[in-house]
């Protein structure tokens, strides 16, 4: 008997073992608008010969303009990939254009996962449009605000019943002064380093893109990779789960997405030729090529090429000029005010300028010049 009960455990083991997952990617009723652009786009300015074969924001002449690496999944499991994808990206575009200077922004994926719950997401999934479209009028605060606790009012896994995690003052940003036995506690601040989006959009989501060549598509996601920086999109998780390395090029695998990374880069394999974008995860470094991977390009595998979407920084903090003090009472919590009148605390945002500017200038300046020579030789034709 003891031999058949443990025969009937090993062969139902398998079964025990086995793990389901969830689609990461889901709109919220609250997200109304997926796109918001005012400015040109990359592919309207640059020609396909205009960017290069490879191009990485990892590794640009030896230096790398993205921030740091994420997982979304400790302490606990959350399905917030839309939420990493996303901010990651968001984070490397001010690095870019900060050019590489200052220390790193990091934004707090906890306060979003505690405030954008209608619009962008929960640790049962959301979309990258959403919560750009959160960001737009809502200030992201640093992630030394609101580190990441992978919970939101909706999980159950782990700790999260025990937490607070409802969009309140002290969920934005907090700080605590000492242990509670020595008199300490912790309290909101109400002036916070932060940064917003200005702009946001997806890169095919136009009624005639549906019938627009391949070809054109990666054109265009190169494009705005190249020019503005990493971008969010959606994939199928599945043949990542395992990926040991190398360019992962299976034509049978599903282009169904359940989940977002970003695409920070594109390459050429020198040996067989073939395109490859190359993505971040939010799984750890310990995942993958140092939490990277390479997938073929130009061929839509697991469905890379079909949700990619982008957002330009709005500001985003450089300094304070009235520091907050260590238990946060200048800044919020008990002491708001000192003597007669308030004191106003200012953080000091630096507003992004989109690419384009300078490539418009650049054309308007040269297009003037040869205007200006055109006018120069004919007159020089008619005196001669």
């Amino acid at each position: 008997m003891k031999i058949a009960i443990l025969s009937l455990a090993i062969a139902l083991a398998p079964a025990a073992l086995a793990m389901e997952y969830i689609n990461e990617i889901k709109f919220m009723e609250g997200h109304k608008k997926r796109s918001n652009v005012v400015s040109p786009l990359p592919h309207t300015y640059l020609l396909k010969e205009d960017i290069p074969e490879n191009w990485n924001w990892d590794n640009v002449d030896g230096k790398s303009y993205l921030t740091k690496m994420l997982n979304q999944h400790i302490p606990q499991y959350c399905g917030s990939c839309w939420a990493h994808g996303s901010v990651s990206s968001i984070q490397d575009r001010i690095k870019i254009a900060r050019k590489g200077e200052g220390h790193d922004i990091n934004l707090s994926i906890q306060y979003i996962l505690n405030c954008a719950g209608d619009i962008a997401g929960s640790c049962n999934g959301g979309s990258h449009t959403g919560l750009y479209e959160f960001m737009q009028s809502n200030a992201v605060p640093f992630d030394t605000c609101m580190p990441y606790l992978a919970c939101s009012s909706d999980s159950q896994e782990g700790f999260c019943p025990h937490v607070d995690s409802t969009c309140s003052a002290v969920n934005t940003c907090r700080t605590c002064g000492t242990f509670s036995s020595m008199g300490g506690n912790c309290v909101e601040l109400d002036y916070f380093p932060n940064a917003t989006v200005a702009e946001y959009g997806e890169i095919g989501d136009g009624i005639f893109d549906l019938f627009e060549d391949q070809a054109n598509r990666v054109h265009k996601i190169k494009a705005e990779i190249f020019a503005r920086g990493p971008v969010a999109a959606t994939i199928n998780a599945d043949p990542l789960r395992d990926y040991e390395g190398g360019v992962i090029d299976d034509d049978t695998a599903s282009t169904a997405a359940d989940h977002i990374i970003s695409i920070v880069g594109f390459g050429k394999d020198p040996d067989t030729q073939k395109d490859f974008w190359i993505i971040r995860n939010s799984w750890g470094e310990y995942w993958g090529e140092m939490g990277f991977a390479r997938i073929a390009a130009g061929k839509n595998m697991m469905g890379i090429e079909d949700g990619v979407a982008w957002a330009t920084p709005g500001s985003f903090t450089v300094m304070n000029e009235v520091p907050c003090n260590e238990d946060g009472s200048i800044c919020g919590g008990q002491i708001q005010n000192h003597g007669d009148a308030p004191i106003v605390r200012k953080f000091v945002g630096q507003t992004y300028v989109d690419p384009s500017v300078d490539f418009v200038s650049a054309k308007e300046a040269k297009s003037s010049l040869r205007t200006k020579l055109g006018v120069e030789y004919i007159f020089e034709t008619i005196r001669g």
